[in-house]
């Protein structure tokens, strides 16, 4: 619309900033702006179509980067109080990517402390609440992106994903989250570059807005040692594909994830509406190992990595998840290491073999129903106690440790009338075989009301509630020792 002149950069960008201040106080997914530059950024931008300059994939579009992203000029403080002045001198990667790209950065959006954990609540933005229901969580760690896309506040935004960061907001929130292969989107601050377990990547409202900004900001680049030559613009138009040549295969719980009764139940109705759309749709069984101890081990040695200096200047001025997987990882040894990175190279070639008898494998992307903000994770599920806090996010970090790409689109809602996600994994390096057959189904989806990507009624959210920045008493969290502890926080 922007290159055929039938909107303005300008007027779009005065559109979402308008949207920013009406709902964002209902839900809290914004967090530091810079609508003045961006709108003389806008400006310029309406000044090049003019002219019949050439355009930008993204030219013209306001953009939302996810506050764990280094951004010029602009607050970037991770959720923590550590960084609460911190202004950035450089753009991390994507979002120069991004905004070479024609995008325009208008707004940070909310994240977890440090990205711990898939409630997204921090000392120094408060708590994200669900477009459909503020007092209920919106996910994480990219909460705020996904919730400032349910509410159409800005048509670009950015996520990372380690444990499942990009896909369990988007499945809470209604939209559309896309963990790529390690390397496609270049990470410019993953301090172990050959670690494969975090990479960031897009998120949007449908499958084609979120393989646009993939097309922006894929491809190889020196920062990071796994990025590879990619034809970026194979993203940006994708090909049709005929459903019924597609062979699914399903699973609940990939046979080592704790799953809600009420969620096996709707997927179960899911997967009953897409085997008639499909060639073929069966139930699958894989042998992971110890895929939850690989978990733990690699992620804490992320946080060991990333949190060192911090930690060794006051470990109390971490919060309390990063805190705990930092000391998690600092008692772990060499031996430690090495089994889980052995561990995660069995668990992949293994996971591999699935895809001699099917091309995608469907699961649930979340365990539970989006729960209250100020209950930090899921304890229980399907009355098992969750061992730490990150527990309940299995569904996704399993499918992290396989190194597939991986897409959670919405599917209609579950029994409360929440959004729910399916998760749709793809062959080993195929993304954009995974992102076409994601497109197929989307289309598919949207000829069934049961299927349908359900989208927040806004005029419902009211006024701001207290309760996004009001003090909570945080629920037990892990901590190397076994036992629990409680804390009392402002988020």
């Amino acid at each position: 619309m922007i290159g055929r002149r039938e909107i303005s950069p300008v007027e779009l960008m005065d559109a979402c900033i308008e949207r920013i201040e009406t709902v964002n106080p209902a839900v809290n997914a914004i967090a530091a702006t810079c609508f003045a530059e961006a709108r003389e950024e806008a400006r310029q931008a309406e000044r090049a179509v003019l002219k019949g300059e050439r355009l930008g994939l993204l030219h013209g579009l306001p953009l939302g980067v996810k506050d764990l992203e280094d951004t010029a000029g602009l607050l970037t403080t991770y959720g923590s109080p550590i960084y609460r002045s911190h202004v950035p001198d450089k753009d991390g990667l994507i979002v120069e990517r991004l905004r070479a790209s024609g995008a325009i950065l208008a707004a940070k959006t909310n994240v977890p402390e440090m990205g711990a954990g898939a409630n997204t609540r921090n000392p120094v933005w408060g708590a994200t609440g669900n477009p459909f229901n503020p007092e209920l969580n919106a996910g994480g760690s990219s909460g705020g992106s996904a919730a400032a896309l349910a509410c159409d506040m800005l048509p670009v935004c950015t996520g990372s994903d380690t444990g499942g960061s990009l896909r369990i907001p988007a499945s809470k929130c209604g939209v559309v989250g896309f963990r790529p292969t390690p390397g496609l989107v270049p990470n410019s601050r993953r301090p172990l570059g050959w670690t494969p377990i975090s990479v960031v990547g897009p998120m949007g409202r449908t499958v084609a807005d979120t393989a646009l900004q993939l097309a922006a900001t894929s491809g190889l680049s020196a920062v990071d040692p796994l990025s590879y030559e990619v034809d970026p613009l194979g993203f940006a138009s994708l090909d049709e594909f005929d459903l019924s040549t597609l062979r699914v295969g399903w699973t609940e719980d990939f046979g080592v994830c704790d799953v809600d009764e009420t969620i096996r139940q709707t997927f179960r109705s899911r997967i009953a509406a897409i085997s008639g759309l499909v060639h073929s749709c069966q139930e699958v069984s894989f042998v992971l190992g110890d895929a939850h101890r690989c978990f733990d081990v690699i992620r804490a040695e992320g946080f060991v990595a990333g949190l060192h200096d911090a930690y060794s200047r006051n470990p109390e001025d971490l919060g309390a998840n990063a805190r705990v997987n930092y000391e998690l990882g600092a008692q772990m040894s060499l031996a430690d290491c090495a089994w889980a990175h052995a561990e995660q190279t069995r668990l992949m070639r293994r996971f591999q073999a699935t895809f001699s008898d099917c091309d995608v494998i469907l699961a649930p992307t979340t365990p539970v129903s989006p729960f209250p903000w100020r209950q930090a994770y899921a304890m229980t599920i399907s009355g098992r106690q969750q061992e730490n806090y990150y527990r309940w996010l299995a569904l996704t970090y399993v499918v992290t440790l396989t190194t597939n790409p991986a897409i959670s689109m919405p599917c209609g809602v579950d029994e409360f009338g929440m959004p729910f996600g399916i998760q749709v994994v793809g062959p080993f390096r195929n993304d954009r075989r995974l992102l076409t057959i994601a497109l197929a189904f989307e289309r598919a989806f949207e000829q069934r009301p049961s299927l349908r990507r359900p989208k927040p009624d806004l005029s419902r959210l009211g006024e701001p509630t207290l309760s996004l920045t009001s003090i909570v008493t945080a629920p037990p969290i892990f901590n190397p020792a076994g036992d629990y502890q409680t804390g009392t926080s402002i988020v």
